[in-house]
């Protein structure tokens, strides 16, 4: 069994104006990994900051590969997201 995690730093570029609106974006976000992605979200850091976020990602794969280019389309998909902006990734394999 392979796990991969990954911690993604974020910057909201929409500029929320209270931690209400930036849970709305970043549930929105996880809701749109977890349907297209078998993997577990949460938000691990930054939770009172209005314009941040960190969020931790994991994938179990039977095979180190598989699990690296789900983490991988997950970061590109971020990346793409027109209100944020990835800060940092950092990725670990166990």
């Amino acid at each position: 069994m392979i796990v991969v995690a990954c911690e993604i730093d974020l910057r909201l570029t929409s500029q929320p104006q209270s931690l209400k609106e930036k849970r709305m974006v970043i549930r929105s976000l996880k809701d749109r990994i977890l349907h297209r992605f078998p993997v577990s979200i949460a938000e691990v850091g930054n939770q009172d900051v209005w314009q941040r976020c960190t969020l931790g990602v994991a994938c179990v794969s039977a095979a180190t590969r598989e699990a690296e280019s789900v983490i991988q389309k997950i970061i590109h998909f971020i990346e793409r997201a027109p209100d944020l902006e990835v800060i940092q990734c950092d990725v670990e394999i166990h």
